[in-house]
């Protein structure tokens, strides 16, 4: 029985989870500013809930991204911090598998598309597939304008992400927008849950090897390039 220490940052919502098994206890805090502040104490509620120390956990589980910049670098950083000075391994699990996770846990459904909003008039977006028991992946992981989503088979598609709420004008009018669950977000209870299986099938990293997942490579727009891309989003 696995006991795994899950931290996710990626988004407005920071979460930490503790699994131990098939029982996930979570906490979690809004507010952007404050993620890098709230993080420990919450996994420190967690242990002490649970009434082991961090000595005591097979691995850290921290949401790899994509998603916020420094959400992502937070919660890798954290991660790194807590494995380096434990002695653990590391677990980095992609935010947008673990939100499908959440929406197939919400609707039951198995086929399911995730769509977050990455800023800049810009989304993040996938599809995923439950298979013969498993996960698999149908679209890779993309960086997007909203209209550019494009999901293959939709007749029976899950779709689920702050991107719908974000983009209702670009996603609102498609097929799969519709009964679309804007409000799931990357949570460490499906980071853990998934990091779980990754950890029984032996694949974890050091904890300098742990890295952020990054889908866009340039984070920040001239004044010049800003107004081109409003322009463009306007017409």
């Amino acid at each position: 029985m696995s006991l795994i220490l899950a931290i996710e940052t990626s988004s407005e919502l920071a979460s930490c989870a503790l699994l131990s098994g098939d029982s996930v206890s979570a906490r979690e805090s809004s507010g952007v500013r404050t993620h890098s502040a709230s993080v420990l104490p919450m996994a420190q509620e967690l242990l002490a809930e649970a009434g082991v120390t961090l000595a005591q956990v097979d691995a850290i589980a921290f949401g790899s991204g994509p998603g916020s910049f420094t959400g992502v670098r937070t919660a890798c950083g954290v991660a790194q911090g807590l494995a380096f000075g434990a002695g653990l391994p590391v677990v980095p699990v992609v935010t947008l598998p673990a939100m499908a996770l959440a929406c197939q846990q919400r609707t039951g459904a198995t086929d399911v598309l995730v769509v977050l909003d990455a800023r800049m008039g810009e989304v993040y977006w996938a599809q995923y597939r439950i298979v013969d028991g498993r996960w698999t992946t149908v679209m890779e992981p993309a960086l997007s304008a909203p209209g550019a989503v494009a999901p293959v088979e939709v007749a029976g598609l899950a779709a689920c992400g702050n991107g719908f709420a974000a983009y209702p004008d670009a996603l609102s009018d498609r097929p799969f927008a519709v009964d679309a669950h804007a409000d799931i977000l990357p949570h460490a209870r499906q980071i853990a849950q998934l990091a779980a299986i990754e950890f029984a099938a032996g694949r974890t990293v050091t904890a300098a090897q742990a890295q952020p997942l990054y889908l866009r490579n340039k984070v920040a727009y001239t004044s010049a390039e800003r107004q081109a891309i409003n322009a463009r989003d306007a017409a």
